[in-house]
């Protein structure tokens, strides 16, 4: 049931404000758990086999996190996060490790090929910062059904953003009221231009990407022109198909009363890499800055170990994106461009902003290609067709493939966010009411046949 699906914009999330409504009148105090329950069901719409781990998961942590309290003991917090980051590597990451075992002519790796929980990267950094945070004394242990609906929120819990414990557990505190008339209207207008993004502009986009990297997994070498189509085509693709997911998210979280935190802000503006992370995925760029290049040493031990944290934890983080060679290569990429960066600021060396924006697009442009790619041949496929070494002869890309990479183009380079949108609303029940027609224009002209993947779920 994905957010783009007509059965989730028209009966699963109209049923679940409806019955908040109803709860919030009569038993204002059971609005957690029946925020719960609905993220459940949300869940479950996926696959009932994976409910139970999340339930499990949820209940073992907590009780963990209780003893800790009870007993002061960190040795219980260094076990969870271990056994929490071993269930991820078990389903995510055990063909992956078993196969650095065919590296040994000897032995003999095997695929089990688990089936992948959805979100099981997303909820298993949530247990980390909450453990992290309650040992460090950032936060404090809450009942089980706040924590439940920390990990399992509907909104957030198949791509994120993550949420500090303390940028949720406060909200939750609070009495709980119907969202007023402005939450309800900035809700709905993130929704729609989230819905927008994803439907008019990232899946066109894949539309023109996918059957390039289909034809070089048949073995064919892309034209200069497609591998360009192929690279330019991603790089949009990908940012307004999961900014568009966390728009949608962040409205429909308004929508319950809940305010998740930005996570992105007009990233490919970026006039460095430094700026670019701070920018992309925010709140993935401040877990990683936060629970592993801190830990690693960050900036306390002199530049050599700092350039060295940067680099294993862009390295880590390109892991924590997919079970393969090509993530790990693309995060090791962005980790030595953040230490270059580093360095030439030590150095004093300055640098003008539209050439720092022609590099960083340039780098992160390219970069995606392996992050798209499948193998490296296949992305080797792609960048020796960037330089015309591919299949002869310059090929040709469609008239509406360049006309919908320069509305993206323009959109991400000068356009107003989403983000910045829906703040500057005013207050008044009237566009609460027009932002809902919109929606329902928006998801009309969509209609089912756009229900498309999420690219960042697969995560």
């Amino acid at each position: 049931m994905l957010f783009n699906s007509l059965v989730f914009l028209l009966a699963f999330l109209p049923a679940a404000f409806a019955g908040q409504a109803f709860v919030l009148r009569f038993a204002p105090r059971s609005r957690t758990a029946f925020l719960v329950f609905v993220s459940f069901v949300f869940y479950a719409s996926f696959d009932l086999r994976f409910v139970p781990l999340l339930a499990a998961s949820i209940l073992l942590n907590w009780l963990v996190a209780g003893a800790f309290v009870r007993s002061g003991r960190k040795p219980l917090v260094g076990v969870a996060i271990a056994a929490n980051l071993l269930l991820l590597g078990l389903f995510k990451y055990l063909d992956f490790f078993g196969g650095l075992l065919a590296l040994d002519p000897g032995a003999t790796a095997h695929r089990y090929e688990l089936a992948f929980p959805l979100g099981i990267s997303f909820f298993t950094f949530q247990h980390v910062m909450y453990l992290s945070d309650l040992r460090a004394g950032r936060t404090a242990h809450v009942g089980l059904l706040d924590y439940a609906l920390y990990i399992a929120f509907f909104p957030r819990v198949i791509a994120g953003p993550l949420v500090r414990p303390g940028e949720l557990f406060p909200q939750l505190a609070a009495r709980p009221a119907l969202p007023s008339a402005e939450v309800i209207a900035r809700g709905l207008v993130l929704l729609a231009l989230g819905l927008c993004k994803k439907g008019f502009i990232g899946d066109p986009l894949g539309g023109h990407v996918d059957p390039i990297y289909a034809k070089i997994a048949a073995g064919a070498a892309p034209s200069l022109a497609e591998a360009w189509q192929a690279t330019l085509g991603y790089t949009f693709q990908l940012y307004f198909d999961f900014s568009g997911y966390t728009d949608m998210a962040l409205g429909l979280a308004l929508l319950f009363g809940i305010v998740l935190p930005q996570n992105f802000d007009a990233p490919y503006r970026a006039v460095s890499i430094q700026d670019f992370w701070r920018r992309w995925h925010i709140t993935l760029s401040l877990f990683l800055r936060d629970y592993l290049y801190i830990p690693f040493g960050g900036n306390r031990h002199g530049l050599p170990r700092q350039v060295l944290a940067l680099f294993a934890t862009m390295a880590l983080g390109g892991l924590w994106h997919g079970a393969g060679w090509t993530f790990v290569a693309w995060g090791a990429l962005h980790g030595a461009a953040l230490g270059i960066h580093l360095v030439w600021r030590r150095a004093g060396r300055a640098m003008p902003d539209a050439l720092g924006w022609v590099l960083t697009f340039g780098f992160v442009a390219l970069a995606w290609v392996l992050f798209r790619a499948p193998s490296f041949a296949a992305a080797g496929a792609v960048y020796a067709g960037l330089l015309g070494l591919g299949q002869a002869g310059i090929g040709e890309t469609s008239w509406a493939f360049w006309q919908l990479i320069t509305i993206a183009a323009a959109l991400a380079a000068i356009g107003p966010t989403a983000w910045t949108l829906s703040r500057a609303l005013p207050p008044a029940r009237w566009v609460a009411a027009l932002a809902a027609l919109v929606l329902v224009a928006v998801l009309l002209q969509v209609g089912d046949d756009g229900n498309a993947d999420f690219i960042y779920a697969q995560f």
